[in-house]
């Protein structure tokens, strides 16, 4: 965590300002290991810090931040009055604040407080920072990604077709906790045949029954990390026109994922990465059912920077971590995603995840 607030006090040169106060919880626990919530922390250039908080949290701050000066709040102390009386007695002038983050309202309360004090919008400065993870992020992704493809094998292995798209959902969080993770990483989506065409659909109580595909989207919180993974199934055995359609757009999509994955390297654009999936998808004729960006990063956040899709302007570095996920969706039909998890490397990427992918890999058994 000193490594953590030292990087982000050397880029506060650029801003000419004597502190940047962090209130997004996510960047507040990046930095400071804090695990709480309704708490800043101020940074300074000298890579000094001080972590705001009240007094539900004084024994959490001690044992999880113990070199880290806390400043805590009575009950009575409004956190923006806190904040006043810890940067008055710092003599601080121009303070920086997180723009993506601040209300209007509470930046209105401070102005108030401190009618003197200049405000220096910023944007980004601890999210770049978390985009490139350090052998410790790593370790633990890997672990959450561990975790969420065993629960994944542990529940497609007991389907029925009475089972309800919500009966999927609540046995894949069961089985990740069961496993030592804190929980999912997000709502799984659980889409049976003409669901799984909604990319964000949330799970209802269609039974499997007869339907003849099912995408699952699910991932496992490890210690605050995410992973984020996608298998699409599918009845074996049917023919039909749909489904000859279905198996052109599986292998298409699969097709437009390898070739996404081989170009990923430090230096590369996200758009470049995009661009060769979409590439693959329009080749095969269905580029208008792809509808939505590549990837993304994540860690302490399901999406994080960078983000991969036609108009990304991020540049890859060793050490960030993605999903590649290209989709079709037929409405009223059927959809089909594929995602794994890779680390970008110097050389390349390593794959985090290795659940089959194939065609013949992925079939909805009951």
């Amino acid at each position: 965590m000193t490594d953590r607030i030292s990087r982000l006090a050397a880029s506060l040169s650029d801003f000419d300002i004597d502190a940047l106060l962090i209130i997004d919880e996510t960047n507040v626990r990046y930095l400071s290991g804090f695990t709480g919530d309704s708490s800043w922390l101020l940074v300074r250039p000298d890579a000094s810090a001080t972590i705001l908080s009240d007094g539900r949290y004084r024994v959490q701050l001690a044992q999880e931040c113990p070199n880290l000066p806390a400043a805590i709040r009575p009950p009575s102390q409004k956190m923006v009055e806190l904040y006043a009386e810890v940067a008055g007695g710092q003599s601080l002038r121009r303070v920086g604040v997180e723009s993506a983050h601040m209300s209007i309202a509470t930046l209105r309360d401070l102005q108030e407080q401190l009618p003197e004090m200049t405000w220096v919008e910023t944007s980004g400065l601890v999210e770049d920072l978390r985009a490139i993870k350090d052998s410790t992020e790593i370790a633990t992704i890997r672990q959450a990604v561990a975790v969420a493809q065993q629960a994944f094998l542990t529940v497609i292995s007991d389907f029925k077709a009475t089972k309800t798209e919500e009966d999927i959902y609540y046995e894949i969080e069961a089985a990740v906790r069961h496993l030592g993770a804190e929980g999912v990483s997000f709502h799984p989506i659980v889409g049976a045949e003409p669901s799984g065409a909604l990319p964000h659909y949330r799970p209802g109580d269609m039974p499997l029954g007869e339907c003849r595909t099912l995408l699952i989207d699910w991932g496992a919180r490890v210690d605050g990390y995410c992973s984020d993974l996608t298998r699409t199934l599918h009845r074996p055995g049917t023919k039909s026109a749909n489904s000859a359609r279905y198996e052109a757009a599986y292998e298409a999509v699969l097709e437009a994922q390898l070739a996404a994955i081989a170009t990923i390297r430090d230096g590369v654009e996200a758009s470049a990465v995009d661009a060769a999936a979409r590439a693959v998808l329009a080749k095969h004729g269905f580029a208008e059912a792809f509808t939505h960006g590549l990837g993304h990063g994540f860690g302490l956040e399901i999406h994080e920077d960078p983000r991969m899709g036609p108009s990304a302007t991020q540049t890859l570095r060793s050490g960030m971590v993605l999903t590649v996920e290209p989709g079709v969706y037929f409405e009223g039909e059927f959809g089909i995603r594929i995602e794994d998890d890779l680390l970008v490397t110097d050389a390349g990427c390593e794959l985090l995840s290795d659940l089959p992918k194939g065609l013949d890999d992925c079939p909805l058994v009951m």
